[in-house]
């Protein structure tokens, strides 16, 4: 079964986000085992930021996101300059990897600050949801719905219409 990671900066506080992407986690035991993986939110000591300061949180927090991946996983980094899809293309992506021999997806989402070179670099798939800007947490439950989407289109679901 394959096993499909979201791997995020910073935790979720607000329950409706929480209980939404629980809900999706829990619809998607059917068709893979899925995690979260949240990673603190590295602080900046500075109120007022500067393109340093930012290169070096983004560094911090981009080494933690990668221990996380392995070499065999297929890496989608969400991003802004990334690739536009259909539920559908997401659901083509998922499929391919699965039989290209892939037993684990990891999905990246950033901080605030977004993602490192170095974490964009490593992605097979660089992914945009939009070309609007979500908070963080509300990515989560829109990615989470998304994967759920994926499968069901895949199987022949009637979720999806």
């Amino acid at each position: 079964m394959l096993k499909i990671n979201v791997i995020c900066i910073g935790k979720i506080k607000e329950k409706y986000f929480t209980d939404a992407i629980a809900e999706y986690a829990k619809r998607l035991t059917v068709f893979c085992r899925f995690n979260i993986i949240e990673l603190a939110e590295e602080r900046i000591k500075s109120n007022t930021p500067n393109t340093a300061l930012i290169d070096e949180v983004l560094s911090a927090e981009g080494r933690r996101i990668l221990q996380k991946t392995s070499p065999s996983d297929y890496v989608i980094a969400l991003c802004i300059e990334g690739k536009l899809m259909s539920s559908e293309e997401l659901a083509g992506v998922l499929d391919s990897a699965a039989v290209s021999g892939k037993s684990k997806v990891d999905f990246i989402i950033g901080g605030s600050y977004g993602l490192s070179t170095d974490v964009k670099k490593r992605a097979d798939l660089r992914l945009s949801m939009s070309r609007m800007t979500f908070p963080h947490q509300m990515a989560r439950v829109i990615l989470s719905e998304q994967i759920y989407r994926a499968f069901e289109i895949s199987s022949g679901g009637k979720y999806h219409k």
